[in-house]
């Protein structure tokens, strides 16, 4: 498949300087709501562990592919994605979600096939109540969503969430049953500086001091200088990044949880590049943005899996 993104040009430095992060200061969190939390059933079981990959990824591990409407759509522009979506045939062994915003949550879980699950964008970090402006994870759930994306970019570097709010978030949405798209990426600057092992490290370990399983969380390596400039990390360069991951989730977490947690793409994905990207070990699948509000290219990019068959 013809690659018509520009890619990034290689950057050098990726490799960290090995600080020991898994002994870092733990943070404590939530123990006044502990009383209350209980460990959540998955919002949808990931299917199939057969056989082990060079990298100790689970190779039969099934392929998920989220779309963030992020902050776009009307009610008549919705209706006709919606329609797009339900009337697309595809792959039967790939996770699929999508995320509208908030007020188009109700319209989309009401009218969208039950093939495609639904996810927020964000969520608050406890339960609700005098946070105006804010939703809960209790709202999300009464609504009908299995899904909630944190700690995406634009939430981290234009809101200004920082690690440890965000694993808090986390910590509790999987507790009250959500799953969890998490999302680490580093900023152009990090990655010329050699840093971009370091940045998704701490992000990753944000996350690792507070969840209560990872069981339901799909983790999104969103590199910031590819997200909507039409930039893309070549196939080898986001797959470095995965390999990477897997290998923190190994040493700092458990090799049944590096084996089994499936380690997502995003950064201006489309129709045109999913395919090679799709090819790599260590990417199990995609989040897409501007490409998932395109009913027919979204259901390409969730159809891309086939070309993991083939080279599987």
């Amino acid at each position: 498949m013809s690659m018509v993104s520009t890619y990034c040009p290689h950057f050098s430095g990726l490799r960290r300087s090995s600080p020991n992060l898994h002994n870092a200061p733990s943070q404590s969190f939530l123990q006044h709501f502990s009383s209350q939390l209980r460990l959540p059933s998955s919002p949808k079981p990931c299917r199939a562990v057969i056989a082990m990959s060079g990298s100790g990824k689970v190779s039969s591990t099934i392929f998920f592919v989220g779309g963030n409407w992020k902050c776009n759509g009307t009610k008549d522009s919705i209706t006709k994605l919606v329609s797009d979506l339900n009337s697309a045939k595809l792959e039967s062994d790939v996770d699929v979600v999508v995320a509208p915003p908030f007020v188009y949550l109700d319209q989309v879980t009401s009218s969208l096939t039950d093939r495609i699950e639904v996810s927020a964008q964000n969520s608050w970090i406890g339960k609700g109540g005098a946070f105006t402006g804010e939703i809960s994870v209790e709202q999300l759930k009464d609504i009908g969503c299995k899904w909630v994306i944190l700690g995406h970019s634009e939430r981290r570097h234009v809101i200004g969430e920082d690690d440890q709010f965000i694993g808090k978030k986390a910590a509790y949405a999987l507790n009250e049953g959500l799953g969890v798209i998490a999302c680490i990426g580093e900023l152009l600057e990090e990655r010329e500086a050699g840093k971009t092992f370091d940045v998704c490290f701490q992000q990753l370990k944000a996350f690792a001091d507070v969840v209560p399983s990872w069981d339901n969380i799909v983790i999104a390596y969103e590199p910031v200088w590819a997200i909507g400039t039409g930039k893309v990390a070549t196939p080898q360069q986001a797959q470095e990044v995965h390999v990477a991951v897997r290998d923190w989730l190994k040493k700092n977490v458990s090799e049944e949880v590096a084996s089994k947690t499936r380690i997502i793409y995003g950064g201006s994905v489309n129709g045109s590049n999913c395919g090679e990207l799709a090819k790599e070990e260590d990417i199990d699948g995609f989040l897409v943005g501007g490409a998932s509000l395109k009913g027919p290219e979204f259901a390409t990019i969730v159809n891309s899996v086939t070309t993991k068959k083939v080279v599987a």
